[in-house]
C-alpha cells in the first residue's frame, strides 16, 4: 500500500463556507478542509512516493512536474480565495497526516489570525518592468571609430570599444532603474503594502530584456481598478510594464508554516 501525506494549500478562517463542489488539486485528489482553533486548512492527500523527502529531491529537478504542481496548487488557492481571505502556503508543503495539520493550526492560531485580518478585503497585484531590448545595448554594440583609431593597434581599439560599451550599458541600466523606482513609488502610494522580489533569470523569463522591477502590491479591493489604471498610465516607450492579478496574497501571508517536504 502506497504511503500518503497531507498536502497543505492554504489557511483560512473557519466560517463554515464550503469549497466549490468537486474541487480537486494535485493528481486529481479532492480538496478537503481540516478545521481547528477557528481556522480551516485546505488540504489534499498525496502519495509520499512523489511528495516525500526522497521523491521531492527527484521531482523538484523536473521542470514539467514542477510546473504542473504549481499550476494545480495555484488553482486550489484561487478557488479557496473566492470564498474569503486565505493565507497561501509555500509550494509542496506536506505533513504526515491531518492531525499534524491540526496541531499546526493550534500552535500558530494567533499568527494566522493576524495574517488573515491583514489581507481581508485586499488582493495582490504583480508588476514587472523591463527595459526593452532596443534601449539596452548588447555587448556587441560598436561605437564609431575616429580615423586615428582605425590606424591604431587592433587590441587597443577593441578595449576602447569595450570600455565605451560598458559605460553605455551602465548608464542605460541606471536610467531604467531610476524610472522603475519612480513607478514603484507611485504604486506604493496606492497599495497598503509592497514586496520586491528578485528579478527573474532571463533563462526562466525567456526574454533578453533587463528586468528592473519585480514588485508585488497588496491593494484594497475597492482600489483595484485605480491601481490597474495607474499602471497603464505609467507605461512609456523605453519600458515595458506588465501587470498581473489580482491574485490571492501570496507575497503577504505566511509562506512557510512548516518545512518543505514531509514535515
Amino acid at each position: 500500500m502506497t504511503e500518503s501525506g497531507t498536502y497543505l494549500y492554504a489557511i483560512a478562517r473557519d466560517t463554515g463556507a464550503a469549497l466549490p463542489p468537486g474541487l480537486t488539486g494535485l493528481l486529481g485528489a479532492p480538496v478537503r478542509t481540516v478545521a481547528e482553533a477557528g481556522l480551516a486548512a485546505h488540504v489534499g492527500t498525496v502519495p509520499l512516493e512523489q511528495f516525500g523527502e526522497e521523491g521531492l529531491k527527484r521531482n523538484l529537478e523536473d521542470l514539467a512536474w514542477l510546473e504542473a504542481t504549481a499550476r494545480a496548487h495555484h488553482q486550489v488557492v484561487e478557488a479557496a480565495a473566492a470564498a474569503g481571505p486565505v493565507a497561501p502556503v509555500r509550494l509542496v508543503t506536506v505533513y504526515r497526516d491531518d492531525e499534524q495539520v491540526r496541531r499546526l493550526l493550534r500552535e500558530r492560531a494567533e499568527e494566522f489570525t493576524e495574517v488573515l485580518a491583514r489581507v481581508t478585503g485586499r488582493r495582490e497585484w504583480g508588476v514587472k518592468v523591463y527595459a526593452t531590448a532596443q534601449h539596452t545595448p548588447s555587448g556587441d554594440v560598436r561605437t564609431p571609430e575616429r580615423p586615428e583609431q582605425a590606424t591604431g593597434r587592433p587590441g587597443t581599439a577593441y578595449l576602447k570599444r569595450r570600455r565605451t560599451d560598458l559605460r553605455t550599458r551602465e548608464e542605460a541600466w541606471r536610467q531604467a532603474a531610476s524610472r522603475a523606482e519612480r513607478i514603484d513609488a507611485v504604486l506604493a502610494g496606492i497599495a497598503v503594502a509592497r514586496r520586491h522580489h528578485r528579478a527573474q533569470d532571463p533563462q526562466l523569463s525567456g526574454r533578453e530584456d533587463w528586468m528592473v522591477l519585480n514588485g508585488a502590491y497588496l491593494v484594497d479591493d475597492d482600489r483595484g481598478e485605480e491601481f490597474a489604471a495607474t499602471v497603464a498610465a505609467l507605461r512609456e516607450p523605453e519600458l515595458e510594464v506588465q501587470l498581473t492579478g489580482p491574485w490571492a496574497p501570496y507575497s503577504f501571508t505566511i509562506s512557510e508554516p512548516g518545512a518543505g517536504g514531509t514535515a
